[in-house]
């Protein structure tokens, strides 16, 4: 087990690259396996969720070359198994992508069953539902907690989702596109990570048209060739950046950032005081937050994109908590994802959460050093900036969540003026 050790009250000053979305390229990764040709994948996250992914393609025989640790070259042509069952992969959410891409490859597949955070309830109904219309016969295994699919004529189909599942909408994607036929996804996700799913499918060959709509079209093709492909930018790491500036205050820029992408973020932001920027190019994004005064209030609510993303639910919260005033926030997509708000507490802030879907936050003017937990990937980045902006040390524990979705976060904060050492218990007990 890992830990962080901060000592807070340093405003943050300089430069921060945001990397590679990890959302998008675990969907990526996962549709490289439909073409036997290699395929590059660049600007990579280098976290510990796409690591397990690349090791899971590899243990089923696609052959993975890294590169580096941002860029990779994946070949599907040498695959010799459908079956992806270890205790590695069930602890991510993503598995479930390699059901429809090898659905789609091999007309079969066996996947251990998703594992990742627990925030809430993230049934697969919808997955099911959208691979069962392509002809796909689907059949849970509880006792040993697999999926297994099959299809001898996997075609197009019209399939309305009963919720915009963004893991749906990629897991059908990828099926879709070697069907014979034309399917059409309606009520899908629109997040930006579906967009660069559906463009990097494109560039392979497939025909998908509609991303970034609540309506997708999938033309069935024969097959799918080699590409080279690059991931978009990250916009929870660069919206979570954007909340440590605020909470601790400062003055930062984010490169490599797409700002239309964090167009939610920014005006809840710009609403409670931050002041935040575009470069000209718009590949940049300057966030100032005035060290002499304190944040408003708000009220925010999370939405599927465009609206607020659930994953920045704790990071603004965090800021909330050191606002002036009496601030709400509903979470609409997760009912478990305020587990944190117990830590915060902790470290002197005044919330209290109702029904685990309405946080009542009363802003307070500083929070105090302490020892806590990380519950989640999320969470864990919140309760950084939290300790961040306290006054006094704080000890974060179980920090192996945060590294599944951020890479490199202590050094990246270093860089910016944190004062953040990341230890292991052994180093620990040692000493």
């Amino acid at each position: 087990m890992n830990r962080y050790i901060i000592n807070g009250g340093k405003p943050l000053h300089g430069e921060v690259v945001i990397g590679g979305a990890k959302n998008a390229a675990l969907g990526i990764i996962a549709g490289a396996i439909l073409t036997d040709e290699p395929v590059t994948i660049e600007n990579l996250p280098d976290v510990s969720d796409i690591n397990v992914l690349l090791d899971a393609i590899r243990g089923i025989g696609a052959t993975v070359e890294r590169i580096d640790a941002h860029k990779a070259v994946i070949c599907g042509k040498t695959i010799n198994s459908v079956v992806v069952n270890s205790e590695v992969i069930q602890k991510i959410r993503a598995s479930y992508y390699l059901l429809g891409a090898l659905v789609g490859k091999k007309g079969k597949a066996q996947v251990a069953m998703p594992g990742g955070c627990e925030i809430g309830a993230r049934p697969i109904d919808q997955h099911l539902k959208g691979l069962r219309a392509l002809g796909v016969k689907c059949d849970e295994n509880d006792a040993e907690n697999c999926i297994y699919a099959s299809v001898t004529n996997l075609h197009g189909s019209g399939i309305f989702l009963d919720v915009a599942s963004v893991g749906a909408t990629i897991n059908i994607m990828l099926a879709a596109v070697l069907a014979k036929g034309t399917t059409t996804i309606e009520n899908a996700a629109k997040e930006p990570h579906i967009v660069d799913v559906a463009n990097f499918l494109n560039s392979m060959g497939a025909r998908i048209k509609g991303a970034g709509t609540d309506v997708i079209r999938i033309f069935g093709v024969e097959s799918l060739k080699g590409t080279e492909y690059t991931v978009i930018p990250d916009q929870i790491e660069a919206g979570t950046f954007m909340c440590a500036v605020a909470a601790a205050k400062g003055d930062v820029t984010l490169k490599n950032v797409i700002p239309r992408h964090l167009e939610a973020i920014s005006s809840k932001l710009e609403e409670i005081g931050v002041t935040v920027t575009e470069s000209e190019d718009g590949t940049e994004v300057r966030v100032v937050s005035d060290v002499n005064a304190r944040l408003g209030a708000s009220t925010v609510r999370t939405r599927v994109y465009p609206g607020f993303p659930t994953d920045m639910q704790p990071q603004i919260t965090v800021v909330l908590m050191l606002g002036d005033g009496d601030s709400t926030v509903y979470e609409t997509i997760f009912e478990n994802r305020f587990r944190y708000v117990d830590e915060l507490v902790k470290m002197g802030a005044e919330i209290k959460v109702k029904n685990n879907e309405t946080a009542k936050i009363h802003g307070v003017e500083a929070v105090h050093g302490t020892h806590i937990d990380v519950p989640d990937l999320r969470a864990g980045a919140a309760l950084t900036i939290a300790a961040l902006a306290a006054d006094g040390q704080t000890v974060m524990d179980w920090i192996d969540y945060i590294e599944r979705g951020y890479e490199d976060f202590d050094g990246k904060l270093r860089g910016i003026g944190a004062d953040i050492v990341k230890e292991t218990v052994n180093d620990i007990e040692e000493a």
